[in-house]
């Protein structure tokens, strides 16, 4: 789609795409959705908002505390509230908030869901990688930082529990582990600098858990989903074991026969939500 053509709307998606109406809240189709993806502009699409930034307010409309640089701010002809549009083709999409304090950022675009359509990583072209080491807060923070990462998730994988809670993994009779899911752009970053980070912060020697925590659920394990990745970790280890005083436990299984299940909201961007690191 050129930046001329614009996708065609209906007469409600016109009412608030063009003439800057709203939506009912709690009604629209993105309000209680949290997929891994980018929302795009419905009449450009153009990138406006990653899933990463998108947060629960309970306010009836999508929620981000950050957008892709294709967002501009307009004050209202009242001068009371600042409207947001798409840069791109001047869409209404809603308005932006400052200072409310639900997220470390103090800002929430305040979205109708009718202004945008969803692509979910699987269309972007990304990949999903899985990682146990511990404590999933730290883990998950590294790879959060590293570029071509779009978003590393706490949970739990390799057990026997469907939909495991924190408490049951906790208690060691899951199986589980804690472990960070990695969605990354394969143009921008490969799964073996992924596992050589994975293998720089951590003791992937450990054989009882990690540093202090110790238990079945701090084990070192990579979650591999195809024999190329089990080729790539089977020579890193092998360059380990060559280098280290002692030999290395990660363990290795096969994803395809595991769930991930994503850990409690409050896990997900442990560090930064409490203000950990800067």
């Amino acid at each position: 789609m050129s930046k001329k053509e614009y996708k065609t709307l209906t007469k409600e998606e016109q009412r608030v795409i063009l003439h800057k109406g709203t939506e009912m809240p709690f009604s629209g189709k993105y309000d209680n959705f949290y997929e891994d993806g980018i929302y795009v502009c419905k009449r450009c699409q153009t990138p406006l908002f990653s899933s990463e930034d998108k947060f629960s307010s309970n306010s009836g409309w999508p929620s981000f505390d950050d957008d892709l640089k294709n967002v501009q701010r307009v004050l209202d002809e009242d001068g009371r509230r600042v409207e947001i549009v798409c840069k791109e083709c001047n869409a209404h999409l809603g308005h932006v908030f400052e200072g409310e304090q639900f997220t470390p950022k103090n800002r929430r675009y305040c979205v109708n869901s009718i202004s945008l359509d969803f692509i979910p990583i699987e269309k972007l072209g990304y990949k999903r990688a899985y990682f146990a080491g511990g404590c999933f807060w730290g883990i998950e923070y590294h790879f959060d930082n590293l570029s071509g990462v779009f978003a590393a998730h706490s949970g739990y994988m390799g057990g026997k529990t469907k939909n495991p809670t924190y408490e049951e993994v906790c208690s060691g009779k899951t199986g589980h582990l804690e472990t960070v899911e990695v969605i990354y752009d394969p143009l921008k970053i490969d799964f073996e600098s992924l596992a050589k980070r994975f293998f720089e912060i951590h003791d992937p020697t450990q054989t009882d858990g990690q540093y202090p925590d110790i238990g079945e659920q701090y084990l070192s394990a990579v979650f591999y989903n195809n024999q190329e990745e089990k080729e790539i970790l089977l020579n890193l280890i092998d360059k380990l074991n060559q280098n280290l005083p002692k030999k290395v436990a990660t363990k290795l299984i096969d994803a395809k026969n595991h769930q991930f299940y994503k850990a409690e909201e409050y896990h997900q961007n442990y560090f930064q939500k409490r203000d950990l690191v800067k």
